[in-house]
């Protein structure tokens, strides 16, 4: 009987050396899944095939249960006691355009601006509603070229990102009053009912600002 080919495993670390919050590892498939021991095994998307078998915490035992051989994944990993222990697992959808929309809602904290002003960019054009909030938070960024990105994304995601900017309207920053002024002026009418509803909620100086918003859209209050 011929002896079975050894089992293709390699050692796997953070790019940068040991990261104490950890590291995402991504993950082109499940080959194997072991509840007893509470491990599995990953073939790893940018090693040609080769897999690594990794303990998973108790944090993520239930999540084991649910994944399956041949899902893709991005798993959570921390370093404790010099192992490394899967602490959280995310299932990467078959849909092209929802792994574009993860992968870029991880890259809007990157470091380089410019792979955060690639990811607005895809998020925008995906119209990713789970992007609204840290789209929002990126009209103050640092770099020119990132804020004008999200404030360009937002446009296209339209209704669903109107709650996160109204509040922008009060802001102490000039810049970041007018982008809120003009990205819900641009949105138009779906932005219309939203900014009614918070109309009726807000305090006296908040209400100004929306009723000028209205107006420039050509809505008057009954």
């Amino acid at each position: 009987m011929a002896n079975e080919a050894p089992a293709k495993l390699i050692s796997i670390g953070p790019k940068s050396g040991t990261k104490k919050d950890g590291f995402n590892l991504v993950t082109e498939n499940v080959t194997a899944i072991h509840l007893e021991t509470k491990q599995i095994e990953v073939e790893l998307l940018a090693y040609d095939g080769k897999t690594v078998l990794m303990d998973v915490g108790e944090e993520a035992a239930e999540d084991l249960q649910k994944i399956k051989i041949g899902d893709g994944a991005t798993l959570r990993v921390v370093e404790e006691d010099g192992k490394r222990i899967v602490k959280s697992f995310r299932i990467r959808s078959k849909d092209p355009n929802i792994q574009r929309a993860d992968a870029a809602l991880q890259d809007l904290t990157d470091t380089h601006w410019l792979n955060r002003k690639h990811a607005i960019e895809v998020l925008g054009e995906l119209r990713v509603e789970a992007a609204v909030k840290p789209l929002v938070d990126m009209l103050g960024d640092e770099v020119g070229d990132v804020r004008q990105r999200a404030y360009e994304a937002l446009i296209k995601i339209g209704a669903p990102c109107v709650a996160e900017v109204i509040p922008l309207l009060v802001s102490e920053d000039d810049d970041l009053r007018q982008s809120a002024t003009e990205i819900l002026r641009k949105i138009g009418k779906p932005a219309v009912e939203p900014l009614a509803q918070a109309l009726g909620e807000a305090d006296e100086r908040l209400q100004k600002r929306i009723m000028k918003v209205l107006d420039r859209m050509g809505y008057k209050r009954k």
